[in-house]
Protein backbone atom coordinates (compact mmCIF):
# COMPACT_ATOMS: atom_id res chain seq x y z
CA UNK A 1 0.00 0.00 0.00
CA UNK A 2 1.55 3.30 -1.12
CA UNK A 3 0.34 6.35 0.71
CA UNK A 4 0.88 9.98 -0.23
CA UNK A 5 -0.16 13.28 1.30
CA UNK A 6 -0.69 16.56 -0.50
CA UNK A 7 -0.12 19.13 2.20
CA UNK A 8 2.26 21.60 3.76
CA UNK A 9 5.25 19.49 4.90
CA UNK A 10 5.88 21.65 7.97
CA UNK A 11 2.30 21.33 9.20
CA UNK A 12 1.45 19.09 12.14
CA UNK A 13 -1.49 17.63 10.22
CA UNK A 14 0.94 15.98 7.81
CA UNK A 15 3.18 14.83 10.64
CA UNK A 16 0.31 13.31 12.62
CA UNK A 17 -1.00 11.36 9.62
CA UNK A 18 2.50 10.09 8.82
CA UNK A 19 2.99 9.03 12.45
CA UNK A 20 -0.32 7.14 12.41
CA UNK A 21 0.71 5.27 9.27
CA UNK A 22 4.06 4.31 10.75
CA UNK A 23 2.47 3.16 14.02
CA UNK A 24 0.33 0.82 11.91
CA UNK A 25 3.44 -0.64 10.31
CA UNK A 26 3.09 1.17 7.00
CA UNK A 27 5.83 3.10 5.23
CA UNK A 28 5.83 6.85 5.78
CA UNK A 29 3.60 8.55 3.19
CA UNK A 30 5.34 10.47 0.45
CA UNK A 31 4.63 14.17 0.93
CA UNK A 32 3.77 16.38 -2.03
CA UNK A 33 4.01 19.96 -0.83
CA UNK A 34 1.35 22.42 -1.89
CA UNK A 35 4.18 24.72 -3.03
CA UNK A 36 5.36 22.10 -5.52
CA UNK A 37 1.83 21.28 -6.68
CA UNK A 38 1.21 24.96 -7.40
CA UNK A 39 4.62 25.86 -8.81
CA UNK A 40 5.68 22.72 -10.64
CA UNK A 41 2.55 20.59 -10.99
CA UNK A 42 4.19 17.75 -9.02
CA UNK A 43 1.39 15.42 -7.89
CA UNK A 44 0.97 11.77 -6.83
CA UNK A 45 0.62 9.24 -9.62
CA UNK A 46 -1.36 6.05 -10.25
CA UNK A 47 -1.19 3.27 -7.69
CA UNK A 48 -1.07 5.72 -4.76
CA UNK A 49 -3.68 6.34 -2.06
CA UNK A 50 -3.70 10.12 -1.68
CA UNK A 51 -4.76 12.17 1.31
CA UNK A 52 -5.38 15.81 0.38
CA UNK A 53 -4.71 17.98 3.41
CA UNK A 54 -5.30 21.63 4.16
CA UNK A 55 -3.30 24.23 2.23
CA UNK A 56 -3.79 26.66 5.13
CA UNK A 57 -1.30 28.13 7.60
CA UNK A 58 1.28 28.85 4.91
CA UNK A 59 1.61 32.40 3.60
CA UNK A 60 3.42 31.46 0.40
CA UNK A 61 0.82 28.83 -0.50
CA UNK A 62 -1.95 31.35 0.14
CA UNK A 63 -0.31 33.79 -2.28
CA UNK A 64 0.18 31.09 -4.92
CA UNK A 65 -3.46 29.99 -4.63
CA UNK A 66 -4.69 33.57 -5.08
CA UNK A 67 -2.42 34.03 -8.07
CA UNK A 68 -3.62 30.82 -9.69
CA UNK A 69 -7.24 31.69 -9.00
CA UNK A 70 -7.08 35.26 -10.22
CA UNK A 71 -4.65 34.78 -13.10
CA UNK A 72 -2.51 37.70 -11.98
CA UNK A 73 0.23 38.41 -9.42
CA UNK A 74 -1.02 38.56 -5.82
CA UNK A 75 0.35 40.75 -3.05
CA UNK A 76 1.42 38.63 -0.08
CA UNK A 77 -1.02 39.03 2.80
CA UNK A 78 0.13 40.31 6.15
CA UNK A 79 -0.11 37.88 9.06
CA UNK A 80 -3.79 37.26 9.77
CA UNK A 81 -5.02 39.45 6.93
CA UNK A 82 -8.37 38.51 5.40
CA UNK A 83 -7.98 39.01 1.66
CA UNK A 84 -8.73 37.31 -1.64
CA UNK A 85 -10.82 34.40 -0.36
CA UNK A 86 -12.68 33.94 -3.64
CA UNK A 87 -9.43 33.95 -5.64
CA UNK A 88 -7.88 31.45 -3.22
CA UNK A 89 -10.92 29.19 -3.63
CA UNK A 90 -10.64 29.38 -7.41
CA UNK A 91 -6.95 28.53 -7.06
CA UNK A 92 -7.79 25.57 -4.86
CA UNK A 93 -10.24 24.30 -7.48
CA UNK A 94 -7.55 24.46 -10.17
CA UNK A 95 -4.93 22.88 -7.90
CA UNK A 96 -7.24 20.01 -6.95
CA UNK A 97 -7.88 19.37 -10.64
CA UNK A 98 -4.11 18.95 -11.08
CA UNK A 99 -3.99 16.49 -8.18
CA UNK A 100 -6.92 14.51 -9.55
CA UNK A 101 -5.38 14.37 -13.02
CA UNK A 102 -2.30 12.69 -11.56
CA UNK A 103 -4.18 9.40 -11.38
CA UNK A 104 -3.85 8.62 -7.69
CA UNK A 105 -6.79 7.25 -5.70
CA UNK A 106 -7.97 10.16 -3.58
CA UNK A 107 -9.18 9.61 -0.04
CA UNK A 108 -11.14 12.87 -0.21
CA UNK A 109 -12.49 13.89 -3.57
CA UNK A 110 -11.98 17.40 -4.99
CA UNK A 111 -15.73 17.74 -5.54
CA UNK A 112 -16.40 17.04 -1.86
CA UNK A 113 -13.63 19.35 -0.65
CA UNK A 114 -14.91 22.21 -2.79
CA UNK A 115 -18.53 21.75 -1.73
CA UNK A 116 -17.64 21.67 1.95
CA UNK A 117 -15.49 24.77 1.55
CA UNK A 118 -18.14 26.84 -0.26
CA UNK A 119 -20.62 27.62 2.50
CA UNK A 120 -23.67 28.61 0.41
CA UNK A 121 -23.32 25.53 -1.77
CA UNK A 122 -22.82 23.23 1.22
CA UNK A 123 -25.82 24.72 3.01
CA UNK A 124 -27.96 24.22 -0.11
CA UNK A 125 -26.89 20.57 -0.39
CA UNK A 126 -27.68 19.82 3.25
CA UNK A 127 -31.03 21.58 2.92
CA UNK A 128 -31.88 19.55 -0.16
CA UNK A 129 -31.07 16.33 1.71
CA UNK A 130 -33.45 17.27 4.53
CA UNK A 131 -30.73 17.86 7.11
CA UNK A 132 -31.22 20.35 9.93
CA UNK A 133 -29.41 23.63 9.22
CA UNK A 134 -30.26 27.19 10.27
CA UNK A 135 -32.26 28.95 7.56
CA UNK A 136 -30.25 31.25 5.30
CA UNK A 137 -30.98 34.65 3.82
CA UNK A 138 -31.14 35.34 0.11
CA UNK A 139 -27.74 36.35 -1.32
CA UNK A 140 -26.51 39.74 -0.09
CA UNK A 141 -23.70 41.83 -1.57
CA UNK A 142 -23.04 44.54 1.03
CA UNK A 143 -24.13 45.83 4.44
CA UNK A 144 -27.11 47.72 3.06
CA UNK A 145 -28.50 44.67 1.26
CA UNK A 146 -27.82 42.57 4.38
CA UNK A 147 -29.93 44.86 6.56
CA UNK A 148 -32.67 45.00 3.94
CA UNK A 149 -32.77 41.19 3.68
CA UNK A 150 -32.87 40.87 7.48
CA UNK A 151 -35.80 43.29 7.60
CA UNK A 152 -37.71 41.35 4.92
CA UNK A 153 -37.12 38.08 6.78
CA UNK A 154 -37.98 39.60 10.16
CA UNK A 155 -34.69 38.43 11.63
CA UNK A 156 -32.95 40.52 14.29
CA UNK A 157 -29.98 38.21 14.84
CA UNK A 158 -27.82 36.50 12.21
CA UNK A 159 -24.42 35.00 11.64
CA UNK A 160 -22.63 36.63 8.72
CA UNK A 161 -20.04 34.25 7.26
CA UNK A 162 -17.58 34.68 4.40
CA UNK A 163 -18.62 32.32 1.62
CA UNK A 164 -15.12 30.80 1.61
CA UNK A 165 -13.40 30.68 4.96
CA UNK A 166 -12.53 28.72 8.06
CA UNK A 167 -11.57 29.13 11.71
CA UNK A 168 -14.28 31.81 12.20
CA UNK A 169 -12.20 34.18 10.07
CA UNK A 170 -14.42 37.15 9.23
CA UNK A 171 -17.53 35.69 10.88
CA UNK A 172 -19.81 38.20 12.62
CA UNK A 173 -22.58 37.45 15.10
CA UNK A 174 -24.80 40.41 14.25
CA UNK A 175 -27.75 41.61 16.34
CA UNK A 176 -30.14 44.48 15.74
CA UNK A 177 -32.76 46.03 18.02
CA UNK A 178 -34.40 49.14 16.68
CA UNK A 179 -31.63 51.58 15.79
CA UNK A 180 -29.07 49.65 17.83
CA UNK A 181 -26.64 47.32 16.06
CA UNK A 182 -23.96 45.15 17.66
CA UNK A 183 -21.51 42.62 16.25
CA UNK A 184 -19.26 40.08 17.93
CA UNK A 185 -16.34 39.00 15.77
CA UNK A 186 -12.63 38.28 15.65
CA UNK A 187 -12.30 40.59 12.63
CA UNK A 188 -10.40 43.84 13.12
CA UNK A 189 -9.88 46.83 10.85
CA UNK A 190 -6.37 48.23 10.94
CA UNK A 191 -4.67 50.61 8.55
CA UNK A 192 -7.41 50.22 6.00
CA UNK A 193 -7.06 46.42 5.96
CA UNK A 194 -9.05 43.62 7.58
CA UNK A 195 -7.46 41.05 9.90
CA UNK A 196 -8.53 37.95 11.78
CA UNK A 197 -7.50 38.63 15.36
CA UNK A 198 -7.28 35.93 18.01
CA UNK A 199 -9.24 38.14 20.40
CA UNK A 200 -13.01 38.22 19.96
CA UNK A 201 -14.38 41.75 20.31
CA UNK A 202 -17.72 43.52 20.34
CA UNK A 203 -18.53 46.45 18.04
CA UNK A 204 -21.38 48.85 18.74
CA UNK A 205 -20.62 51.48 16.10
CA UNK A 206 -22.68 50.74 13.00
CA UNK A 207 -20.26 52.47 10.58
CA UNK A 208 -17.46 50.14 11.73
CA UNK A 209 -19.69 47.07 11.43
CA UNK A 210 -20.82 48.18 7.98
CA UNK A 211 -17.22 48.71 6.89
CA UNK A 212 -16.23 45.19 7.96
CA UNK A 213 -19.17 43.63 6.11
CA UNK A 214 -18.51 45.72 3.02
CA UNK A 215 -14.86 44.62 2.96
CA UNK A 216 -15.86 40.96 3.20
CA UNK A 217 -18.72 41.14 0.70
CA UNK A 218 -16.80 41.19 -2.62
CA UNK A 219 -15.54 37.66 -1.90
CA UNK A 220 -19.07 36.44 -1.11
CA UNK A 221 -21.21 36.20 2.01
CA UNK A 222 -23.44 33.53 3.53
CA UNK A 223 -25.91 34.68 6.18
CA UNK A 224 -27.79 32.33 8.51
CA UNK A 225 -30.36 32.97 11.20
CA UNK A 226 -28.79 32.95 14.65
CA UNK A 227 -29.23 29.50 16.23
CA UNK A 228 -29.41 29.81 20.05
CA UNK A 229 -26.85 27.29 21.30
CA UNK A 230 -27.19 25.16 24.40
CA UNK A 231 -24.99 26.05 27.37
CA UNK A 232 -23.42 24.40 30.39
CA UNK A 233 -21.78 26.22 33.29
CA UNK A 234 -22.61 29.59 31.69
CA UNK A 235 -20.70 28.76 28.50
CA UNK A 236 -22.39 28.18 25.14
CA UNK A 237 -21.19 25.11 23.29
CA UNK A 238 -21.14 23.16 20.09
CA UNK A 239 -19.48 19.97 18.89
CA UNK A 240 -16.85 19.10 16.34
CA UNK A 241 -17.68 15.56 15.29
CA UNK A 242 -15.32 13.70 12.97
CA UNK A 243 -17.10 11.07 10.89
CA UNK A 244 -14.70 8.42 9.57
CA UNK A 245 -15.79 5.74 7.10
CA UNK A 246 -19.42 6.60 7.83
CA UNK A 247 -19.21 6.45 11.61
CA UNK A 248 -19.33 9.42 14.00
CA UNK A 249 -16.32 8.67 16.15
CA UNK A 250 -14.24 11.47 17.60
CA UNK A 251 -16.01 14.35 19.36
CA UNK A 252 -14.75 17.57 20.90
CA UNK A 253 -16.97 19.96 22.83
CA UNK A 254 -16.09 23.60 22.20
CA UNK A 255 -17.26 26.07 24.86
CA UNK A 256 -17.19 29.85 24.95
CA UNK A 257 -18.53 32.93 26.70
CA UNK A 258 -18.99 34.53 23.26
CA UNK A 259 -20.93 33.26 20.23
CA UNK A 260 -17.62 32.11 18.69
CA UNK A 261 -16.64 28.65 19.96
CA UNK A 262 -13.51 27.99 17.87
CA UNK A 263 -10.81 26.75 20.21
CA UNK A 264 -8.00 28.82 18.69
CA UNK A 265 -9.84 31.96 19.86
CA UNK A 266 -8.99 31.24 23.48
CA UNK A 267 -12.02 29.04 24.13
CA UNK A 268 -12.01 25.80 26.10
CA UNK A 269 -12.77 22.16 25.49
CA UNK A 270 -15.78 20.93 27.38
CA UNK A 271 -16.70 17.58 28.90
CA UNK A 272 -18.23 15.26 26.29
CA UNK A 273 -19.83 13.06 28.97
CA UNK A 274 -21.46 16.08 30.64
CA UNK A 275 -22.91 17.30 27.35
CA UNK A 276 -24.13 13.82 26.49
CA UNK A 277 -25.83 13.56 29.88
CA UNK A 278 -27.42 17.01 29.54
CA UNK A 279 -28.74 16.23 26.07
CA UNK A 280 -29.92 12.73 26.98
CA UNK A 281 -29.13 9.54 25.11
CA UNK A 282 -31.96 9.87 22.61
CA UNK A 283 -30.96 13.42 21.59
CA UNK A 284 -27.28 12.51 21.53
CA UNK A 285 -27.88 9.49 19.30
CA UNK A 286 -30.01 11.61 16.96
CA UNK A 287 -27.24 14.21 16.74
CA UNK A 288 -24.61 11.60 15.91
CA UNK A 289 -26.89 10.12 13.25
CA UNK A 290 -27.27 13.58 11.75
CA UNK A 291 -23.49 13.87 11.51
CA UNK A 292 -23.33 10.50 9.77
CA UNK A 293 -26.06 11.58 7.35
CA UNK A 294 -24.04 14.72 6.61
CA UNK A 295 -21.03 12.56 5.75
CA UNK A 296 -23.22 10.51 3.40
CA UNK A 297 -23.61 13.67 1.32
CA UNK A 298 -19.88 13.42 0.57
CA UNK A 299 -19.37 9.83 -0.62
CA UNK A 300 -15.92 10.53 -2.01
CA UNK A 301 -14.46 11.42 1.37
CA UNK A 302 -13.09 9.06 3.99
CA UNK A 303 -13.69 11.64 6.69
CA UNK A 304 -15.57 14.87 7.36
CA UNK A 305 -15.58 17.25 10.30
CA UNK A 306 -19.12 18.27 11.24
CA UNK A 307 -19.86 21.25 13.50
CA UNK A 308 -23.10 20.47 15.29
CA UNK A 309 -25.12 22.75 17.58
CA UNK A 310 -27.66 21.69 20.20
CA UNK A 311 -30.39 24.27 20.68
CA UNK A 312 -30.77 25.94 24.07
CA UNK A 313 -32.95 23.61 26.11
CA UNK A 314 -31.57 20.62 24.16
CA UNK A 315 -34.81 20.38 22.16
CA UNK A 316 -33.18 19.82 18.80
CA UNK A 317 -29.95 20.41 16.89
CA UNK A 318 -28.59 21.83 13.65
CA UNK A 319 -25.46 21.59 11.54
CA UNK A 320 -23.35 24.77 11.51
CA UNK A 321 -20.70 23.77 8.97
CA UNK A 322 -18.92 20.84 7.35
CA UNK A 323 -15.13 20.87 7.24
CA UNK A 324 -13.07 19.06 4.63
CA UNK A 325 -9.99 19.41 6.83
CA UNK A 326 -11.73 19.19 10.19
CA UNK A 327 -10.02 16.10 11.60
CA UNK A 328 -7.28 17.80 13.63
CA UNK A 329 -8.33 16.84 17.18
CA UNK A 330 -5.05 16.32 19.06
CA UNK A 331 -5.27 13.97 22.01
CA UNK A 332 -8.80 12.73 21.32
CA UNK A 333 -8.73 8.92 21.24
CA UNK A 334 -11.45 6.40 20.46
CA UNK A 335 -10.57 2.73 20.94
CA UNK A 336 -6.99 3.88 21.43
CA UNK A 337 -6.82 5.65 18.05
CA UNK A 338 -6.71 9.33 17.19
CA UNK A 339 -8.51 10.60 14.09
CA UNK A 340 -5.54 9.79 11.86
CA UNK A 341 -5.07 6.32 13.31
CA UNK A 342 -8.77 5.61 12.77
CA UNK A 343 -8.46 6.64 9.14
CA UNK A 344 -5.44 4.39 8.63
CA UNK A 345 -7.39 1.52 10.20
CA UNK A 346 -10.30 2.20 7.84
CA UNK A 347 -7.96 2.25 4.85
CA UNK A 348 -6.36 -1.03 5.86
CA UNK A 349 -9.76 -2.60 6.47
CA UNK A 350 -10.97 -1.57 3.04
CA UNK A 351 -7.79 -2.94 1.47
CA UNK A 352 -8.31 -6.29 3.20
CA UNK A 353 -11.94 -6.49 2.05
CA UNK A 354 -11.02 -5.71 -1.56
Amino acid sequence: MRLAVVGNPENRRVALFAAAAQRAGLPAPEVFGWREVLRDGRVPGPGTLVRVDSPGENAEVDTLLRELGSGRPAVPAEHGEIVGAAAAFAGLRAALARVEAGGGTLLNSPADILTMTEKPRCHALLTARGLAVPPALEPVHDYASLRAAMARAGWGRVFVKPAFGSSASGVLALATAGRRVTAVTSAELSGGRLFNNLRVRRYDAEPVIASIVDRLAPDGLHVERWFPKAALNDRVLDLRVVVIAGRARHVVVRTSRSPMTNLHLGNARGDVAAVRAAAGEQAWAAAMRTCERVAECFPGSLQAGVDLMFRAGWRDHAVAEVNAFGDLLPGVLVDGLDTYGAQIAAIRGAACVS
